[in-house]
């Protein structure tokens, strides 16, 4: 093993703060998920897979599962009592740096969720990971998602736009970064 090999992620993640609690996605709720991913918006500004259907969720949870044993990303049920999930935060280790993402289900938004778990999921990768910047990339024109990185504590990187296109729409994203306090 190589020193540059980042630790795995733990088989279990659980974490609390801000009002929430971001839990590992499990087999209960595979029902929730196309409510919460199979809308325009989604589809618009995230790579998830659109339309997103009972099939697409198995293979989302199959998925998140397979990546956390990979060691690569962890993805989290934002809910606000370990109950029903309101959307998603991801952690993922890139080249790139450790990306923050988030999705929140249409009829959740405009509650400070993403923002929350942003700051939950940033606390999470500084304490327990160690990491010293964690980043954001989106796209300027994502209103929603520039509020989010702003109201974070995020600030705009002097670092090349990541040019690149998904679902046949080509897109360019800004890197935002947060530094360790």
């Amino acid at each position: 093993m190589s020193g540059s090999t980042p630790p795995p992620f733990p088989d279990h993640v659980e974490l609390t703060g801000e009002g929430l609690v971001l839990r590992d996605w499990t087999e209960a709720d595979l029902a929730a998920m196309p409510d919460l991913f199979d809308h325009p918006d989604t589809a618009h500004w995230t790579p998830i897979v659109s339309p997103f259907d009972a099939a697409a969720a198995r293979t989302r949870l199959d998925r998140a599962r397979q990546l956390r044993r990979e060691g690569t990303t962890i993805l989290l049920a934002i809910t606000t009592d370990g109950g029903a999930p309101l959307g998603e935060v991801m952690l993922r280790r890139a080249p790139e740096g450790n990306e923050i993402g988030y999705a929140v289900g249409p009829a959740h938004r405009g509650r400070g969720l993403a923002t929350r778990a942003v700051r939950v999921m940033a606390a999470y990768a500084f304490e327990e990971l160690g990491v010293e910047q964690v980043i954001l990339e989106l796209e300027a024109e994502n209103a929603s998602s520039v509020a989010v990185a702003t109201k974070t504590g995020f600030r705009l990187l002097d670092v090349p736009l990541i040019e690149g296109e998904e679902k046949g729409r080509p897109f360019v994203l800004q890197t935002w970064g947060l530094n360790r306090p």
